[in-house]
């Protein structure tokens, strides 16, 4: 008797400087990634999305504005975090063997970023976690993955840290 093949899935998971996402992506690791060798092979795309440049001006009043080199210095620097972020989440998906692992960088809004990448890639589901913010701050900065679970075609789940008591 032959092993019923699952079918091959893509799952997009969305990566940031915070815990929460390394959270997520390592709950979708153990709770969602098929790394068994059954013929099937789960594609993860690890996102982060970078917010745009900042563009200075004269806004205070004095008329200053950044060097190029001071711009250059801030891109490098921004280039570096990204990089850093993206090596520490393919450590997590490091023990991988039957799941392929995809990397990408995109520059926006995350909201846009994440869904205007979850269509174009037509990914099975997205996953990407809390940062648990209050009404008021949510309220301000709005959140980033009601808007996803609101505008997405597939599933979008959202992984909640568990909260710890002192």
């Amino acid at each position: 008797m032959t092993a019923v093949e699952q079918p091959k899935r893509k799952i997009l998971v969305a990566v940031d400087d915070g815990e929460e996402s390394i959270y997520a992506l390592e709950w979708c690791l153990k709770n969602i990634v098929n790394d068994q060798n059954n013929g099937s092979k789960d594609t993860l795309v690890l996102l982060y999305a970078s917010p745009p440049p900042v563009v200075y001006g004269a806004m205070d009043g004095t008329g200053y504005l950044l060097s190029s080199d001071i711009m250059h210095i801030m891109e490098r620097h921004k280039k570096e975090m990204v990089k850093s972020v993206i090596e520490k989440a393919k450590m997590v998906c490091k023990d991988l063997q039957n799941v392929k692992v995809e990397t990408m960088w995109e520059i926006g809004d995350a909201r846009d970023v994440i869904c205007n990448t979850a269509e174009k890639l037509q990914v099975d589901m997205v996953v990407m976690g809390s940062h648990g913010y209050g009404i008021i701050k949510r309220t301000l900065l709005g959140s980033v993955s009601n808007h996803c679970a609101q505008n997405l075609k597939c599933p979008v789940l959202v992984v909640k840290r568990k909260m710890t008591t002192k």
